[in-house]
């Protein structure tokens, strides 16, 4: 893999991270619900998540999507139900006093495993096979993508549980936060609307 090649996996890995999407929403209200370090597992979870999607999906699981759609279809409309079951979760937070009483956050495995019904997680992953992992040398060059994007994908996540860490000491009252977690969960819910536009299409 040469150094522009390194550059540009780099920069598409950072891109597609640190914009808005389902993982950096839900890190957006569990910061602001549970605080950075309470939210720590959620976001290790994502980072070795789409890090084990990628290598999978490298590995061939693409050629069985190719093989079998109508499984890759139902996986997607599964992950469309879930993020409106995530949605409906973080609207129900509550306030941050009284959260911890009320839910939790996500576990690591709990974000891990999310990522195989998020929509842009997938795409992330056959972007990167796609576009910046060279044939020649293609499993070492897969390696070294997924180590890219596990130091890039970390830190980028980071920022939104921060904002919402910080939003966290300005909502003192279990209202105020209740209302933001509500707002987060209908950003959630709109982050859907490829897959509604991609339905109504076909």
């Amino acid at each position: 893999m040469t150094l522009t090649v390194l550059l540009s996996l780099a920069l598409f890995a950072f891109v597609s991270s640190i914009t808005p999407g389902p993982n950096n929403v839900m890190l957006t209200a569990s910061g602001a619900t549970f605080g950075y370090r309470r939210t720590l597992p959620h976001m290790l979870g994502i980072s070795a998540g789409v890090a084990l999607m990628l290598l999978l999906v490298g590995a061939g699981l693409g050629t069985v999507f190719e093989a079998m759609p109508m499984l890759y279809t139902a996986l997607k409309y599964a992950g469309a139900a879930y993020l409106l079951y995530l949605a409906w979760r973080i609207a129900r937070a509550g306030g941050v006093d009284g959260a911890a009483a009320r839910s939790k956050p996500f576990t690591f495995l709990e974000a891990a495993a999310f990522q195989w019904v998020n929509p842009k997680a997938w795409i992330m992953a056959v972007g990167i096979v796609a576009t910046y992992t060279p044939q020649e040398g293609f499993f070492r060059n897969l390696i070294v993508a997924t180590l890219v994007l596990s130091m890039v994908n970390f830190p980028s996540i980071s920022v939104w549980t921060l904002f919402g860490s910080a939003l966290r000491r300005l909502l003192r009252q279990p209202r105020s936060v209740q209302r933001f977690n509500i707002g987060m969960a209908l950003l959630l819910v709109t982050s859907l609307y490829p897959i509604v536009l991609e339905y109504f299409a076909g």
